[in-house]
């Protein structure tokens, strides 16, 4: 995924001199270290300091320049309060890119990142995506830059799905996702890394007799409700899937707009990480422990 980000940065880049990356003592995580061998004037590494690289974009966007922070997801929590009072209450035209967003793995208890959804979601003005595979995120990537808004888009670590790029960058609309697979008996509502989970697990329920349909929802502020409304409609349950902690997830701001719009919910269930601090172990032994493989999504759904 970071490989994919800094692609389509530097196709970007080539095209609109506006557009600068900034990052805090990240570059090679991150991918803008190939970035930066193409534009060293472009590209700002600020060392260790988050609080400094957001508020930093906050002001080279007030001056014109057209700003892509990326940060890892548990550095950027250091730097809330810029995100709040700098960017999205000046109403800014920043990208923040999180990257390393979910479950970590072997990179160690202390990095999870699985906070950043629910403390972007909280803010007014934001935009908040995650894309399905690595072909969505350069469009979002596209979509977020040239927005002109306040705009975070999360992807995880490790290596992407293996699906083929378009060749043209595009605009997807903001807060409209998708339905990638029909079903009857239930709909999976997934959000980022956890489509392509879900489509496994809908497979795998099919073997059972149950017609599972999957949508991918791309954002988690602003959501779709048509999408929801259609979901409702279709099909007499819904699970949510998200790679993030339950309270403040997605999850929740899914039962919060079913509130919000009058629907009922007693045939929709949150499917995230339970309220806990997560244990060093490797990804797939914590995607296992935490019910977020197929095989846990499965036990969910038939539970």
């Amino acid at each position: 995924y970071s490989q994919v980000f800094a692609k389509t940065l530097i196709t970007m880049m080539e095209k609109d001199p506006k557009i600068v990356a900034i990052s805090a003592a990240m570059l090679e995580g991150t991918g803008l270290i190939e970035v930066k061998k193409k534009f060293p004037d472009r590209v700002y590494d600020v060392g260790i300091a988050e609080e400094h690289a957001v508020i930093m974009a906050g002001g080279m966007a007030k001056a014109g320049w057209k700003p892509v922070v990326s940060i890892y997801s548990t550095f950027l929590q250091r730097a809330f309060d810029q995100l709040i009072h700098d960017v999205a209450l000046q109403n800014f035209g920043v990208t923040i890119c999180i990257d390393r967003a979910g479950l970590v793995g072997d990179d160690g208890k202390t990095h999870q990142g699985v906070f950043d959804i629910s403390y972007t979601r909280v803010i007014p003005n934001m935009t908040v995506c995650a894309p399905k595979d690595e072909n969505e995120l350069q469009h979002m990537l596209h979509t977020a830059i040239t927005s002109g808004r306040p705009y975070t888009v999360r992807y995880p670590r490790g290596l992407a799905l293996g699906i083929g790029l378009d060749p043209a960058l595009k605009t997807m609309p903001i807060g409209r996702g998708e339905i990638v697979r029909e079903g009857r008996d239930l709909t999976l509502f997934a959000y980022g890394s956890m489509v392509a989970v879900g489509l496994q697990a809908a497979q795998e329920l099919e073997k059972r007799g149950i017609s599972c349909g999957v949508a991918n929802a791309r954002f988690a502020k602003p959501l779709d409700m048509e999408l929801l409304k259609r979901i409702v409609a279709a099909t007499p349950r819904i699970l949510t899937l998200e790679e993030h902690l339950e309270i403040g997830g997605f999850g929740a701001g899914v039962l919060e707009a079913f509130h919000d719009a009058g629907l009922p919910t007693e045939h929709l269930k949150v499917h995230a990480i339970a309220d806990q601090f997560i244990d060093h172990s490797p990804e797939l032994q914590q995607r296992h422990n935490l019910k977020l493989d197929v095989e846990g999504v499965v036990e969910q759904v038939l539970a």
